[in-house]
């Protein structure tokens, strides 16, 4: 049975959500943007089907409608959506990256008998824009819905079968439950990285070298301090409750640490760093997380004219995209002093073989 989906937002994450389902030979995908311009080109790329001039045309022709627009924009637009005609079994859902709030504003649509399932797609890219969607996005990426607790479950498994064409996990949780995961290891982590960047900053004035160490490491730690600082802030705002309390359990850990570096023997110092490896060390690799990841590989190189070069033109004959290319100068704890950054495990995994099979440099995964 052919189902219409509509999308409104058609930045990364809406332009991707289009071109994943429309693996999908019995969806078709209509979609909306404020920039005329993106709307033109999403469906010149072939992104998506048909474009709606209007929001209210796109949403009366839906089965799904999907809002993936940042947070208090979705939350204006679901107010509008109460005046709209819609189809009566239509299915409504966001990608935000709060649901609190998102699921509040719900209440409305479900009073007048709209079924609304929050959802976050929680993956990204280091490029923005319709023209950066990619189908594959999504894949092996945690996509959490926070439908209603008394949600019908029959629209709850309609939604999840759609979104299996993305090759996501779908995962289903509370919306409280939600933003607190999300607070510990995607929201929280960039507060983290922008005071060590502050810190940087303050560091850096009294001693100007500083900023030229601080590769390796520290930029692999701080790397989502980068991040659209409009988006932040509105997340931050949306989840400042759950952000508090992390920050609070934050300033206990420094204390304890603060006391070990005080009155701490060696060894249990090491004790310290050897539980914070192993925790670690039992991450999942195999998956995407809360944050956008980039898959590193770390080639040990001589130091050569044309050596840099030399492996991408390995790459490229390879047809391995790379996101990112960087030479380590401070290489503590690294190994090898090229990093050449993917967007996908197998694309790294790929570019190992490649590397291997016609040079005899040696590659580090981290």
């Amino acid at each position: 049975m052919k189902q219409t989906v509509f999308i409104i937002g058609l930045g990364l994450i809406g332009g991707s959500l289009a071109l994943g389902l429309k693996r999908n030979k019995d969806i078709s995908i209509i979609g909306y943007d404020a920039q005329s311009q993106t709307l033109q080109t999403a469906q010149k790329i072939g992104v998506i089907d048909e474009m709606a001039s209007h929001m209210e045309e796109g949403a009366a022709l839906a089965d799904v409608i999907i809002f993936a627009t940042p947070v208090n924009e979705t939350i204006r637009l679901m107010h509008e959506m109460s005046k709209w005609s819609l189809k009566k079994q239509v299915i409504v859902t966001d990608t935000g990256s709060t649901k609190k709030e998102i699921m509040k504003a719900a209440l409305r649509l479900k009073e007048m008998g709209i079924t609304f399932i929050g959802g976050h797609p929680m993956a990204g890219s280091h490029k923005s824009g319709v023209e950066a969607a990619r189908a594959h996005l999504f894949e092996n990426a945690f996509y959490m819905l926070t439908p209603f607790e008394n949600e019908n479950k029959k629209e709850v498994k309609i939604l999840f079968d759609i979104l299996q064409v993305t090759k996501a996990k779908v995962v289903q949780v509370n919306a409280v439950e939600h933003d607190h995961m999300t607070a510990v290891v995607s929201h929280f982590p960039h507060l983290v990285a922008a005071s060590l960047v502050h810190q940087l900053a303050g560091e850096n004035e009294q001693f100007p070298f500083t900023k030229q160490l601080a590769s390796g490491g520290f930029r692999d730690l701080t790397r989502i301090a980068s991040a659209n600082p409009i988006m932040w802030r509105d997340i931050t705002l949306q989840n400042r409750k759950e952000l508090s309390n992390q920050l609070h359990m934050w300033t206990e850990e420094m204390n304890k640490l603060q006391n070990l570096l005080l009155h701490g023997e060696a060894d249990e110092i090491e004790t310290y760093f050897s539980k914070a490896k192993q925790v670690r060390d039992e991450l999942p690799i195999t998956t995407q997380g809360a944050m956008f990841s980039v898959f590193d590989l770390y080639v040990d190189v001589p130091d050569y004219p044309g050596v840099i070069s030399e492996i991408t033109g390995y790459l490229a004959k390879g047809d391995i995209s790379i996101t990112n290319l960087r030479i380590v100068e401070t290489r503590e704890d690294i190994f090898g002093i090229l990093v050449v950054s993917f967007q996908t495990m197998d694309d790294r995994a790929k570019a190992v073989k490649c590397i291997a099979n016609n040079t005899t440099f040696e590659t580090y995964i981290s």
